[in-house]
């Protein structure tokens, strides 16, 4: 078994506390596929193999450029010209030699699917940037039940805090994004599902036009695989990479199994989180006759509302409604007590319709954990998180 190179001195070993042993025995076990290697997939690939991953599969078909030194993780000028594969590969072993990495030039195609999916990876990083086989690669991943994680689009950004990892139904400002969904969902009825790497930034510019160097030329002389692009979209590097760094992160907790909440993707503003409020006290003058136990404040409700509840029903947490779609389902949702002997504060609120909590307050917290045993697990858990948050 490989051992990654911080902890390969036995004395140091046998300082770590074993739950970090564990976790570096993990990711040495692991085999990781990243395809497609720019910007994005470089620095993916790149701090996969610097938290001691043991096996790297990488797939692109292109080459190194001049234009893409400026985003690539691990490139140099002497390396214009390689394949980005060969590329990470030679540099990859300076670094990490235990790691086992394969390197192919290769496009991934449809035609492909079984020579690069069949080796059952513990997860795939999609990093491609052309339509076609991204949209190849996830519904790939999906029938054959893979672990994927995908990039959107990361081009003509500038802000790094804007990025976030949601569902792909809940990726918005996206042109990519906004494709992909179609994509799949229309040639294989794939609606979500897949988690994504995406920013909540408005792109800032488009494809540069194309400028032909002779007047009968045309953008496909120039394509080196028919159907991927030839006009170039700014770059700001960081960006790319952050992306990259992000995906590392994401798929390195998710082998160790750290248990963390991405935060929510919830389009509302605090007028919204006021009504709710305003709906509650109401709610609470109307059952209780008194609003007295009611213990948060707007700022409360915001965090009720977004951060565990994420925008839905407590019943209904698909997450098929955002943007303009969640903003109208606020106008069918309030917050209510979950165990009505208790006071109506942050870890004892739950959000629903209007017809769900009427039906709500006509049962009791015994009928529902015997009647629907899941519901009642889930809605303890995720009360438990807003507990243990505001140490309460």
């Amino acid at each position: 078994m490989a051992v990654p190179a911080a902890v390969m001195d036995w004395e140091h070993v046998c300082a770590l506390p074993i739950a970090r042993i564990f976790f570096l025995m993990k990711l040495s076990l692991s085999s990781l596929q990243v395809i497609g290697l720019g910007g994005v997939g470089s620095h993916a690939a790149s701090m996969l193999l610097r938290s001691g991953v043991g096996r790297l599969l990488l797939v692109d078909f292109d080459q190194v450029s001049l234009s893409s030194l400026n985003r690539h993780a691990v490139a140099t000028r002497d390396d214009v010209g390689t394949p980005k594969a060969s590329c990470l590969k030679k540099h990859f072993s300076m670094i990490y030699p235990e790691c086992q990495i394969e390197a192919r030039v290769q496009l991934y195609d449809p035609s492909a699917e079984d020579e690069i999916l069949s080796g059952q990876p513990d997860f795939v990083l999609d990093c491609i940037d052309n339509i076609d086989t991204k949209v190849s690669l996830l519904a790939a991943c999906a029938r054959r039940g893979l672990r994927v994680l995908s990039a959107m689009g990361a081009g003509a950004r500038a802000d790094p805090t804007r990025i976030r990892v949601a569902d792909l139904r809940e990726s918005t400002n996206d042109p990519l994004s906004r494709a992909v969904r179609y994509r799949l969902k229309k040639d294989h009825g794939i609606e979500g599902g897949i988690p994504v790497v995406f920013s909540l930034e408005k792109p800032k510019a488009k494809l540069l036009p194309f400028q032909a160097s002779k007047e009968e030329e045309t953008p496909s002389d120039y394509q080196i695989v028919p159907g991927f692009r030839v006009r170039i979209i700014p770059v700001l590097g960081t960006i790319p990479a952050i992306f990259g760094q992000v995906m590392a992160s994401y798929v390195v907790t998710q082998l160790a199994k750290l248990d963390f909440q991405t935060e929510p993707i919830v389009n509302l503003d605090l007028d919204h989180y006021r009504v709710l409020h305003q709906r509650l006290l109401e709610h609470e003058e109307l059952i209780y006759g008194s609003a007295e136990q009611v213990l948060v404040d707007a700022q409360e409700v915001m965090y009720a509302v977004k951060e565990l509840w994420c925008g839905r029903s407590a019943r209904d947490q698909n997450l098929k409604d955002t943007g303009r779609k969640m903003w109208r389902s606020v106008n069918e949702l309030m917050l209510v007590r979950w165990d009505k002997s208790k006071p109506a504060g942050v870890s004892n609120l739950i959000l629903l319709k209007f017809s769900e909590a009427d039906a709500h307050e006509s049962t009791t917290l015994a009928q529902i954990k015997e009647e629907e045993p899941e519901f009642y697990t889930m809605v303890s858990h995720v009360l438990k998180r807003a507990e243990t948050e505001f140490a309460l």
